[in-house]
């Protein structure tokens, strides 16, 4: 069988920097259902296309069409006292972007001076990767 629309594609990845650092493995199968539906990166999903079980692909992807460019209005400070007591570095939460919007994920990447820094980036935007 091959791979086309409206096939449930499940794979096994590794998204590496472009160093050969591996930034995420997935342990477990992953399954997508193939066809243009947003679940998987498009790239990803183009070199998929007509292949068979068993084949594999080694992509170079630039930020665009991984992780995203890294966008610098992404990042807010908010008031300290607006968090648990327990924050550390590297905890994060979903909360609605200035301006309104569709609530996204942020990481907390500093606590100082009753101020905190969250960042609704990815951990990898702005990075090419190589997924296989």
């Amino acid at each position: 069988m091959k791979i086309g629309k409206d096939t449930v594609v499940t794979l096994t990845y590794v998204v590496r920097d472009l160093d050969g650092r591996t930034l995420e493995e997935g342990g477990e199968p992953i399954s997508y259902l193939h066809g243009g539906y947003a679940n998987i990166f498009p790239a990803v999903e183009s070199a998929l296309e007509g292949m068979a079980a068993g084949q594999g692909v080694d992509l170079k992807l630039q930020p665009a069409d991984a992780f995203g460019e890294y966008d610098e209005q992404l990042v807010r400070m908010e008031a300290r006292d607006a968090f648990p007591d327990d924050l550390e570095i590297g905890m994060q939460f979903v909360g609605s972007p200035v301006g309104g919007g569709e609530d996204m994920l942020y990481t907390v990447t500093d606590i100082a001076n009753e101020k905190v820094v969250v960042d609704g980036n990815h951990p990898y935007a702005g990075e090419a990767v190589h997924f296989q």
